[in-house]
C-alpha cells in the first residue's frame, strides 16, 4: 500500500464518520455547563494537547505525507490493509454508540442534569464504547499510516481516558446509584465481560 492510497482512505473515511459526530454533538447541545475540572488536573493537562498532538500528526500525514517519513515503521502492506478493517470496525462502532447515546453525549465526566442510564445497543456488552472505538482507530490510523508517531500519541491520549474513566464511572454510580453498580458488574469496562454476568431483571 503506498501512502497515497491511505490518504485516500483517510480522507473517505472521514468524510463518512465526521457528519455523523457532529450531527450527534449539535444535536445533544444544551446551555447546561459542564465542570471539566471534574476530570482532575492530570488529564487536564494531558489527554486534550495529547490528542492534540495525534490530530496534528493526522492532519501533517494527509496534507504533506513527506513531512512524517521520520516516523515512519516499516509495515508490510498486508498489515495497512489490517487497518483498514480495524479502521471500519472502529466506524461502525463509533456511528452505533453516536445513535444509541443520543442527548446524553458529553465530551466530559459529567452526566448531564438530564441524563439516563443507557444500557442498550453497544452499552449492552462495554460501559465504555466510544474509548474502545477510539482505541481501534488509534490502532487503525496507526497501522495504515505506518506511524510510529501515531502510535505513540494516540497510545498516550488513550492512557490519559482510562485514567479519567475512574472519575467518570464514579460519577455515574453517585448519579444513578445501585443502577449502575449492578450494570458494572454485570457488563466489561472496554471488552466484552465473558462468563460469571449477572442476568438482567
Amino acid at each position: 500500500m503506498t501512502d497515497d492510497l491511505a490518504r485516500i482512505i483517510l480522507l473517505v473515511g472521514f468524510a463518512v464518520v465526521a457528519p455523523v459526530g457532529l450531527y450527534h454533538r449539535l444535536r445533544a447541545r444544551t446551555d447546561e455547563k459542564l465542570d471539566r475540572r471534574q476530570e482532575g488536573w492530570l488529564v487536564l493537562l494531558t489527554l486534550r494537547p495529547v490528542a492534540v498532538a495525534f490530530m496534528a500528526g493526522m492532519a501533517t500525514f494527509l496534507i504533506a505525507p513527506r513531512r512524517m517519513a521520520w516516523a515512519a515503521v516499516p509495515l508490510p502492506s498486508g498489515v495497512r490493509w489490517m487497518g483498514v478493517a480495524i479502521g471500519i470496525a472502529a466506524a461502525g462502532l463509533l456511528i452505533w454508540t453516536f445513535r444509541s447515546l443520543g442527548r446524553n453525549l458529553t465530551d466530559t465526566v459529567v452526566a448531564r442534569r438530564e441524563a439516563t442510564l443507557v444500557v442498550h445497543g453497544p452499552y449492552r456488552f462495554v460501559r465504555h464504547p466510544f474509548y474502545l472505538a477510539f482505541a481501534l482507530a488509534v490502532i487503525a490510523n496507526a497501522l495504515l499510516t505506518a506511524s510510529g508517531y501515531l502510535a505513540l500519541t494516540g497510545g498516550a491520549a488513550f492512557v490519559a481516558i482510562v485514567v479519567r474513566t475512574s472519575v467518570e464511572e464514579q460519577n455515574l454510580v453517585n448519579r444513578f446509584g445501585d443502577d449502575y453498580l449492578d450494570y458494572m458488574r454485570r457488563t466489561g469496562r472496554f471488552l466484552p465481560r465473558i462468563g460469571n454476568r449477572t442476568k438482567q431483571a
